[in-house]
């Protein structure tokens, strides 16, 4: 990839990041554009309601008023509107980016507690690999596939696999995801981090609301995924996807 492209990408991720400061700062300049352009529009509105009033000769009802200085007021009011779109746009990226980090949390502190409790349940009796398979079926547990469940169907596979991110069922193959899990690893060597929505374009699945907000840094680590065995409540194998390291939120700004 060239450098401009490279750069072009990081502006593009920048701006993204930004956002809703960029679009703050737009809707209090459309403020005060809409409350200059309302001010300059009132002297033409007022001669036009004295010639309204000669051409009467009588005094103007609240409707004529209206109808004769509406126009006067349509830059004031568009570039108002557009500046409450802004805020409003603002308000919306933030609320998405504190769900992605309300989820991201939940994530960490849920994969914690469910390692703690099964470790102190088996300590000295069994080893890592049964931990890791109680977690794995606690987390397919508690989103137990049903007759009205979406089963994803990726065309990579045919074995029923649970994504313990999205908590979504879908039908692929190890070996597929392996393959995407090592090319991502090798694309962030260029790029630096990977979003959860690429690993997602490359296992089949679609996007989820969060998934450009959370992901992988090549400084913090690779991707790395881990796979148990279970059996789904249907009484299908499930393979259920684990992740060493969780995407995380802050992870195009990690150093």
């Amino acid at each position: 990839m060239s450098k401009v492209s490279i750069f072009a990408q990081k502006f593009k991720d920048k701006a993204l990041e930004k956002s809703p400061e960029i679009l703050i700062g737009m809707g209090i300049t459309g403020f005060f554009t809409s409350m200059v352009l309302a001010i300059k529009a009132t002297p033409k509105a007022m001669k036009l309601l004295e010639e309204e009033k000669n051409k009467k000769g009588r005094s103007l009802t609240a409707k004529e008023v209206i109808k004769t200085t509406w126009k006067c007021y349509i830059p004031a009011a568009v570039t108002g509107v557009a500046s409450s779109a802004c805020i409003i746009g603002a308000d919306a990226v933030h609320t998405k980016r504190n769900a992605a980090l309300a989820a991201a949390y939940s994530l960490s502190e849920a994969t914690l507690k469910s390692y703690q409790s099964k470790v102190i349940e088996t300590i000295g009796e069994k080893k890592e690999k049964i931990i890791e398979e109680s977690v794995a079926k606690e987390k397919m547990d508690s989103n137990p596939i049903k007759p009205s469940t979406e089963v994803y169907v990726t065309g990579n596979g045919e074995n029923l696999c649970y994504d313990s991110v999205s908590g979504r069922y879908f039908k692929s193959d190890i070996e597929k995801i392996r393959k995407a899990e090592n090319y991502l690893n090798k694309q962030m060597r260029s790029f630096m981090y990977i979003s959860l929505n690429e690993f997602y374009d490359e296992i089949g699945l679609p996007h989820i609301s969060i998934g450009d907000d959370l992901g992988w840094n090549i400084d913090k680590d690779y991707i790395e995924i881990k796979y148990a065995a279970q059996i789904a409540e249907n009484g299908q194998p499930c393979i259920v996807l684990d992740y060493l390291v969780a995407p995380r939120y802050d992870y195009r700004d990690l150093h």
